[in-house]
Order: structure tokens, then sequence, then C-alpha cells
């Protein structure tokens, strides 16, 4: 195969990409996963302008995946968003359990303060990790490891009414 060829075309490559992408590092990473698949495979033109049009048909469907998984993704994002309750009703609220509330301090503080602005509080991951300079999915694992040791003080102190879901928690 003819990769110099390939690479002479790598600007109007990209440029192609983000073009219809919209998204310059999108596109950047789409030819550069289809020049790894062009390296690999075995069907390839032996002229120089047919490996040019033939990598213009890898990277138009790699493109068109791309969408794909795209538009996927914002639809069960979009359904997420729908099912989801927009704060606590007032009587969800009651049923709540309380220990929740009484153990949130025995917590590390940053972690106690992060399930209070997310779970409690209802701010969005998105806007705290704008705010603090942070990825958004370094702070979506410290708020997964957070509720993993909330979870497990709970269990320990209410024990049966956690295995329950802590409805209507009747714990000291």
């Amino acid at each position: 195969m003819s990769t110099s060829r390939l690479l002479q075309h790598l600007d109007a490559f990209i440029g192609f990409a983000r073009s219809r992408t919209g998204d310059p590092e999108l596109a950047a990473d789409l030819v550069q996963e289809c020049l790894m698949k062009a390296l690999k495979a075995d069907n390839v033109p032996e002229d120089a302008e047919g490996v040019v049009t033939w990598f213009y048909r890898v990277l138009r469907h790699a493109i068109i995946d791309a969408h794909r998984r795209k538009t996927t993704r914002d639809q069960a994002l979009e359904k997420l968003v729908h099912e989801l309750p927009e704060a606590l009703e007032p009587e969800d609220e009651k049923t709540l359990c309380q220990c929740v509330m009484k153990l949130l301090p025995a917590l590390p503080e940053a972690d106690a303060e992060l399930l209070r602005r997310i779970d409690l509080g209802g701010e969005s991951a998105t806007e705290i990790a704008n705010a603090t300079n942070q990825r958004v999915n370094t702070l979506n694992v410290r708020l997964l490891r957070a509720r993993r040791k909330l979870r497990e003080q709970v269990e320990r102190v209410c024990r049966t009414c956690a295995t329950h879901g802590c409805l209507d928690c009747d714990c000291p």
C-alpha cells in the first residue's frame, strides 16, 4: 500500500472530516483511526489514485458511524433525563433514610460536600467540574466512590432497613 500517498493528503482528509463533523478533534481522531485501519487492511488498491479514493470511502463510513454513535448517545441521554425526577418530592423526602444525613459528616469532607451538592442539592457534575477546573469524568469517579463509602456506612449502621432501600427508616 502507498502510505506516503495517503500521508500527502493528510490535511485534505482532516479537512474533509472536519467539514462533516464540525469538531476538529473528532476529525483528527477519525482520520487517525482510519489510517490505522488502512495500514492493517488486506484489500487496498495498488494505484496511487485508487488508494486515495478508497481511503475517502473508509473515512466517510467512519464519519457516518461516529454520527450514529452520537445520535444514539444523545437519544439515550434524552430518555434518561425525562425518566429521572427533577427533585425529590416532599413525600419522598420524608421516606429518605435520615441516617444518611447523620452519616454524611463521618465521610471525608470532600466526599460529603460532593454528595450534598449533587445528590441532595441537585447541582450537575458538569457545573461543579467546570467551577473547580476538574474533568467531568474525574468528578464522576469521585462521586461514585463517595456514594460507595456512604452506602457502606448506611449498611453498617442501618443493617436490615438498608437492604430494603431505607424507606421509612426507623433506625435510632
